[in-house]
């Protein structure tokens, strides 16, 4: 007969496992001895074996007691539906690689890849980091609001950088958002906004379906923090008859006249 130490050694487990085992009922308790020992068969040796051979293949403790008093047949079938659950698993956990793979840089936390390709292209034509920092920001906001709309959107803003104006654009803004607000660039990308927005109400394009109001507003809002030439910029934008940044609009005849 064996002690626990003895029969946990040929079993290749721990003593541990074994009261373990004990507790949960995989292993039945053997006598003990006179001294108040408990002692083992071969029988818990092959069962510690067993269970131990399960358990180190992934079955979880609480179905090994199943699997090992099934038949040959429902042994089979046990372990092909366990296979097909860590099967999942593995792919569930891949998934959660992939992404955590994509999240490393943080560029790409909660922005879709039409949006990030997006940023990398704006660095691609030179725009200042800081800036594109802002705007990867503000997409994140957008995104979570429209996102059955995003990728038509930036679909788009490729096309719109196809365009000289966007792209001067870009270099104003990326240069002089940090300027003082008298800097003469501030009057140019009033200038350059002017044009394009001109030129989109002509081609009919509207503004995105599901952005209310008060949104659009905080990301106003946002903008006008970022920097010490916004708040002129929109100043002259509505002197000329626009309101907003996130959603630059004609003012209406009427309230123009109003003032």
């Amino acid at each position: 007969m064996l002690t626990i130490g003895q029969v946990a050694a040929y079993a290749g487990v721990t003593k541990r496992a074994v009261r373990h085992y004990h507790k949960i009922g995989l292993l039945p308790e053997p006598a003990r001895d006179r001294s108040g020992y408990r002692s083992y068969d071969a029988a818990a040796i092959v069962r510690l074996i067993r269970i131990h051979t399960l358990a180190d293949a992934g079955v979880p403790l609480a179905r090994v007691q199943v699997l090992l008093a099934a038949g040959p047949a429902d042994f089979a079938d046990g372990v092909e539906r366990i296979d097909r659950e860590m099967r999942a698993e593995i792919r569930r956990l891949q998934a959660a690689r992939r992404r955590l793979a994509r999240l490393a840089d943080g560029e790409q936390l909660a922005l879709p890849p039409s949006v990030v390709g997006y940023l990398d292209r704006l660095r691609e034509l030179g725009v200042s980091d800081w800036y594109i920092a802002i705007e990867r920001d503000a997409w994140v906001m957008v995104a979570a609001q429209v996102p059955d709309q995003i990728d038509a959107v930036m679909a788009k803003k490729h096309q719109d950088l196809d365009d000289p104006d966007m792209l001067r654009l870009y270099q104003l803004i990326s240069g002089a958002f940090d300027c003082p607000p008298d800097d003469p660039r501030v009057v140019e990308v009033a200038d350059v906004l002017e044009r394009l927005r001109f030129r989109a109400i002509a081609a009919g394009e509207l503004s995105m379906d599901g952005m209310d109001d008060r949104f659009a507003a905080l990301l106003d809002a946002t903008m006008l923090e970022s920097s010490p030439a916004a708040a002129r910029l929109l100043a002259i934008l509505e002197e000329r008859g626009w309101s907003g940044w996130t959603r630059i609009e004609r003012v209406p005849t009427d309230r123009l006249n109003a003032r």
